[in-house]
């Protein structure tokens, strides 16, 4: 049984209407100021940041995104290829799971943008019942066990990836036998270090990506076609 591992980033989302961060139409190129709002020293530091964030999701396409054809392809080729599939998702959108790809065959580097999580205290609950406080004219809302703080459960600019989920994603680069890389920069570390990782240990990689990505010179091939339509494509060849 082939072991197929996809790194997915931010442009598998962009059909679902999910902007990403780099690319031509990206958010940063677009606001650059965004980036503050999603960076973790001033988001904790200064409660405008916060509240502009709150504001930014309340607004933002996230929790209404529905999967896109690229989301739908994985999750059918996890289903009838027979081969081992492992997703790692540098996205927060929960996307491949609402298209039927199993929870436990999904590994969220990044976190997710679903739950929220107090920065003191620990605890979790649900992005839906953030957002109905904001509604409800609490612009930062706090924790409502001990009043800290409270961010979506991501992994913002400045924090670092909980090294549990990293150690697995490191296993399952080494172990994959093709390795996708689909929608991704590859700028971001360590995230963009699975594709060499993969590629020293052997797998046959894979680059679905719309502009140049550092790790293209390593690549038995590399795609440059529109993600809803290649990666279906790719994954058809794949069989």
């Amino acid at each position: 049984m082939t072991m197929v591992a996809i790194l997915s980033g931010a442009g598998v989302s962009t059909d679902s209407g999910i902007p990403d961060y780099r690319g031509p139409k990206g958010l940063w190129r677009q606001d650059p100021e965004a980036e503050r709002l999603v960076t973790y020293g001033p988001y904790m530091a200064d409660p405008e940041v916060r509240r502009r964030s709150w504001r930014m999701r309340l607004d933002g396409p996230a929790l209404s995104a529905e999967p896109n054809q690229a989301h739908h392809a994985v999750a059918a080729y996890e289903r009838t290829s027979g081969h081992a599939l492992r997703v790692i998702t540098q996205n927060v959108d929960g996307l491949h799971q609402a298209a039927g790809v199993p929870e436990r065959k999904v590994l969220e580097l990044h976190g997710s943008a679903r739950s929220v999580v107090c920065t003191g205290c620990r605890a979790r609950s649900s992005m839906a019942e953030a957002l109905d406080r904001v509604r409800a004219g609490e612009p930062d809302p706090a924790c409502r066990a001990c009043g800290g703080i409270l961010k979506s459960a991501t992994v913002m600019f400045g924090q670092r990836l909980d090294p549990v989920v990293l150690g697995a994603a490191m296993s399952i680069a080494k172990a994959a036998e093709v390795f996708v890389a689909v929608g991704s920069s590859l700028q971001v570390q360590p995230a963009a270090s699975l594709a060499g990782i993969a590629a020293e240990h052997g797998a046959r990689l894979i680059i679905v990506n719309a502009e140049p990505t550092p790790y293209d010179p390593l690549a038995d091939e590399v795609v440059r076609e529109p993600i809803g339509t290649a990666l279906p494509a790719l994954l058809d060849r794949l069989r």
